[in-house]
């Protein structure tokens, strides 16, 4: 098929929605950690699509998936169920606390299953008065107006009239914040067991099993939002595997089908049981071919080298963003866990976080923010050791350049 018109950045402007701004430079095909654009020029992807391509692009296992399922069939109504659903199910069940799985198509989605499924149970297990969610600030849990009201950050959710009510926030990492506001009419508690969006902050151990600790004195359910850390960011398969408390509900998206939406949200069946026949549902999720992938990206991912090799790359990173640091003093803090990397600048570039992306871009590097003050770096979790160091210098000189 030919086109008749230049497929480029200034179509967007003609043809799409004015909410995004995306760069000039338009990827057309990608290899591993490698990606190349209209001009056929590379780049190192340490973004991963916003910890999306977990696997980087075209993984021959998930390609292999997809031709395969593709060539069978590819959607069902939800009137009937399938077997690569039923398979990544049970793979889900299995290697986590979870008994059941209700699968949907984004982060927002799976995230707006577990907040209904959290009143519903509170209504029907309590009252109706048992219905107040409490979440973090700068939390980010979804751009749907439920999620995007639970979350945190009143720049999303504002603009858009009256918002869902019995939401509120308390601080992060601030345990008395929360006793402010829990009580026995708490039907959630909602986090993030490491922020993503509001700046790659990790939860002490304290205030983590202070939070679970807190939920069950008020019969309250725990919910983690693990869209961003899990299917092996963090170097668990799940985040909270690595921080010895357990949520009631937990959700999943992003890296779960490394690339191709799918989106996963896994409580106990005593929880679950209130999502009825008809309370809830999704007329794409659990289809076959976003669940065949799934499965070949759990399959691939849910392993020792993987997942070791994570906490490895991730070393190598970050000693490369300290050494880096060293040299230009920009970072006041590199952290996170795993391949969920932040660095925070220092006052001397408060705000400039877009500066050193788009000078990473010049120099054939794709980076994220996280906020205005915030570098994240998101690779794919097996990222060859040589394109981690090929991206590093790469960084650095876009570092030199604003340094000077």
């Amino acid at each position: 098929m030919t086109n008749k018109f230049p497929v480029n950045r200034a179509l967007f402007d003609d043809v799409m929605a004015p909410n995004y701004s995306p760069s000039a430079v338009i990827p057309v095909r990608g290899q591993g950690s490698r990606v190349w654009d209209q001009e056929d020029r590379e780049y190192i992807d340490l973004a991963g699509g916003i910890a999306v391509n977990c696997l980087g692009h075209c993984h021959p296992a998930l390609t292999s998936a997809l031709k395969e399922q593709g060539e069978k069939i590819w959607h069902l109504s939800n009137v009937m169920t399938n077997e690569p659903a039923l398979r990544l199910a049970k793979k889900l069940v299995d290697a986590t606390f979870a008994e059941k799985v209700f699968f949907a198509n984004s982060g927002a989605e799976a995230n707006e299953a577990a907040f209904k499924l959290a009143r519903r149970w509170a209504l029907e297990e309590y009252s109706a008065e048992k219905s107040q969610i409490i979440a973090f600030k700068k939390g980010f849990h979804g751009r749907t107006f439920f999620t995007v009201t639970v979350g945190g950050q009143e720049a999303y959710s504002d603009g858009f009239g009256p918002k869902p009510g019995n939401i509120c926030h308390a601080e992060y990492n601030n345990l008395d914040s929360l006793k402010a506001l829990i009580s026995d009419k708490t039907c959630a508690v909602v986090m993030e067991p490491l922020q993503g969006e509001g700046g790659v902050i990790s939860p002490t151990d304290e205030f983590v099993k202070g939070v679970r600790d807190l939920c069950d004195q008020h019969n309250a359910l725990l919910i983690f939002d693990e869209v961003q850390t899990g299917a092996g960011r963090t170097g668990e398969l799940f985040a909270y595997m690595g921080m010895d408390v357990t949520p009631d509900i937990l959700t999943s998206a992003k890296s779960l089908g490394g690339g191709f939406p799918i989106a996963a949200m896994l409580t106990t069946t005593a929880i679950a049981s209130h999502l009825k026949i008809g309370t809830h549902g999704s007329t794409y999720g659990g289809n076959a071919l976003a669940c065949a992938v799934a499965e070949a990206t759990i399959d691939t991912i849910n392993t020792p080298e993987v997942l070791q090799g994570v906490t490895a790359k991730a070393k190598l990173l970050t000693d490369g963003l300290n050494a880096i640091n060293t040299k230009y003093d920009i970072f006041a803090e590199v952290r996170g866990k795993g391949l969920l990397i932040g660095a925070e600048l220092t006052e001397k570039y408060a705000g400039k976080a877009k500066d050193f992306l788009n000078a990473s871009m010049e120099e054939g590097l794709m980076i994220l923010v996280a906020g205005p003050n915030v570098i994240r770096l998101t690779p794919s979790l097996v990222i060859p050791d040589t394109d981690i160091a090929e991206a590093l210098a790469r960084f650095e000189k876009a570092v030199a350049k604003i340094a000077q």
